[in-house]
């Protein structure tokens, strides 16, 4: 049996307000804060130089570097930035995944105060998003792009907008571009503008998902990575107890994978196995080979990834034994874990163990670096994101009937602004200089508020019908998506002012490959079963009752903005694109139409 995961117990502080706001925030002490990133490598590299820090897969093997050996090389690229003249106003655009080099090209921009932009490998690499590509690349103004292959982001580097700027490639380089390994050659003293490094230098501009928008740059400074890292060792001891040991996926150009999960290793002197495999019917067995080399102590993932792995688990004992056997921790983001995969991952580790790891989820943004909420305390049920972490004070306003918030945060984990948009500054904080979030919660139980938060939905997703009705948008699409599984990818809610609640549905492909009629419209043999499990039921309100849906022949266009880098849509520009078909729905007559 293991011996139990060290945590602290939620300890949170309350203030009720007179104008009926409330706000939460933490009884642990922070802890000391980092100056910026790299001195944790420093401090890694001289008091354990010769362990593991990266890892990326290399024919059979990995590929390996070591803490002493990542840091002669950060200060070796560092200088090569340097001789370039390079600094705060000349970005680094990078354009690929996770790697290696991805990582130190990364952490020697820090070194010097050289902001990095990693973007979404598929806009370079899916002809049809290279004018988002193109968008981004006209925001940033980067003095350098760096891709890992240049026989796959060939294409997107030839855009024009990349004419003139230095290319930096680690396979393949065409003549004119740089060879990575050219950079590892700098031999410039570069201290002093590490030194210079301080808790206001911006290190990133993470772009937001562009769910409601168009991505935003977001200034992400070292005080907002180097806090978020205290408050979670302040939350989760093990951490420091024990350096974590990561085989991960979650791609570093979003905050989750780059910052948090990235920095929880680096801060602790832990090793990060970059796991090239992810949670699709494609990839899915390069993580579980990977699995079979290496035994995490900590698991972040996505619950598709956990269903992916508990299936693969359910028939491999061996898988079992290598997966759980080390685990202080498993942590699942971006929904609600489904609370069977729970249960299963539960009854496997008990069987491999005796006992049951922390598992748990979190809550934060781009802009909050991300955790500002954290499930730190063990717990049986799913989709709690738990309590105010330390140093953040969290303000809800009350919405409807008082139990459901508007959430808004403060600390020195929130972004000072957007890039190059202080009118979308302005409008991201209240007159207190609370973040606005535009998301909502509950407490799990209000009478005790150290059982945490739940989420409540997107109060920016949130309509009106013509009747005055609110709709929730959020939470009413994941009801959709349930009573749909296996028909629909997903699903967009309609009826702004109208007078009924409808959906266009994304369908799955073996229904999107169905046959057409003279009209050119889609035929759906299934129409009878959508239509059945949407029957609205007999104390369904108008707010949650479908009436009339639409199956949509055409999938979400990354290039029109109607699909994120993350594979979220973006409602708004989908709603506006397809403003024709949503006439179309309307149009029909009679409950529950289904036009096909």
């Amino acid at each position: 049996m293991t011996t139990q995961t060290n945590y602290r117990a939620h300890e949170s502080l309350r203030e009720d307000r007179a104008d009926g706001s409330i706000l939460l925030t933490s009884a642990i002490p922070l802890g000391p804060v980092a100056r910026c990133a790299t001195d944790w490598l420093h401090h890694w590299a001289e008091t354990v130089p010769d362990r593991l820090f990266l890892a990326e897969r290399a024919g059979p093997g990995w590929r390996e570097v070591t803490y002493a050996q990542a840091l002669d090389m950060v200060q070796a690229i560092a200088a090569s930035l340097a001789d370039r003249g390079m600094g705060a106003q000349t970005p680094i655009l990078i354009v690929s995944g996770n790697g290696v080099d991805h990582a130190l090209l990364t952490l020697a921009a820090q070194y010097i105060g050289v902001p990095t932009v990693p973007v979404a490998e598929q806009y370079a690499l899916i002809p049809g998003a290279h004018p988002v590509l193109q968008r981004i690349a006209g925001m940033i103004g980067p003095r350098m792009v760096f891709a890992d292959d240049l026989a796959r982001y060939g294409a997107a580097l030839a855009l024009p907008e990349f004419a003139g700027v230095e290319i930096v490639i680690s396979r393949g380089a065409a003549p004119g571009m740089t060879a990575f390994d050219a950079l590892l050659k700098g031999r410039g003293d570069v201290s002093a503008l590490n030194a210079a490094v301080g808790p206001g230098t911006v290190a990133k501009y993470l772009l937001t998902s562009g769910s409601t928008s168009h991505p935003k740059g977001v200034l992400t400074t070292q005080r907002m990575m180097c806090t978020n890292q205290a408050q979670l060792k302040a939350a989760l001891p093990f951490v420091a107890d024990k350096p974590p040991v990561l085989l991960d996926w979650l791609p570093w150009n979003h905050v989750f994978g780059g910052s948090h999960n990235f920095n929880l290793v680096l801060s602790n002197g832990g090793t990060l196995y970059i796991d090239n495999g992810k949670p699709t019917p494609a990839l899915a067995a390069h993580t579980i080979e990977n699995l079979r080399m290496v035994s995490p102590t900590i698991a972040f993932n996505v619950p598709v990834g956990f269903a992916v792995l508990r299936d693969a688990m359910k028939a491999d004992a061996e898988l079992r034994r290598q997966y759980f056997q080390n685990l202080d921790m498993l942590f699942y983001a971006g929904a609600s874990l489904p609370q069977d995969v729970w249960a299963d991952l539960e009854d496997m580790a008990r069987e491999v163990r005796g006992d049951m790891p922390l598992f748990n989820s979190s809550w934060g943004l781009t802009e909050t670096a991300p955790a500002a909420l954290l499930q730190h305390e063990f717990t049986h049920q799913s989709g709690i994101i738990g309590v105010a972490l330390p140093g953040v004070t969290v303000k809800l306003v009350p919405v409807d009937d008082g139990t459901r918030f508007d959430v808004r945060v403060s600390g020195d984990t929130i972004t000072p602004g957007y890039l190059n948009d202080p009118e979308k500054t302005a409008e991201a904080f209240d007159d207190e200089g609370y973040f606005i979030t535009g998301d909502a919660m509950r407490f799990v139980d209000p009478a005790d508020m150290n059982k945490g938060m739940k989420f409540d939905g997107r109060i920016a997703e949130e309509f009106k019908l013509n009747t005055g009705t609110w709709v929730r948008a959020g939470g009413l699409r994941l009801e959709v998506l349930a009573k749909l599984k296996g028909l629909a990818q997903d699903v967009a809610i309609t009826g702004a002012d109208r007078a009924e609640v409808g959906l266009l549905i994304i369908p799955m492909p073996a229904l999107a490959d169905g046959a057409r009629d003279d009209d050119g419209a889609l035929v759906v043999a299934q129409a009878a079963e959508i239509a059945a499990r949407l029957k609205p039921g007999p104390n369904e309100g108008s707010a949650h009752a479908i009436r009339r849906a639409l199956v949509l022949t055409e999938p979400p266009s990354m290039a029109d903005g109607e699909i994120t880098a993350k594979g979220n849509l973006n409602f708004r520009k989908l709603l506006a694109r397809r403003a024709a078909l949503v006439d179309r729905l309307y149009a029909g007559d009679g409950e529950a139409v289904i036009l096909v």
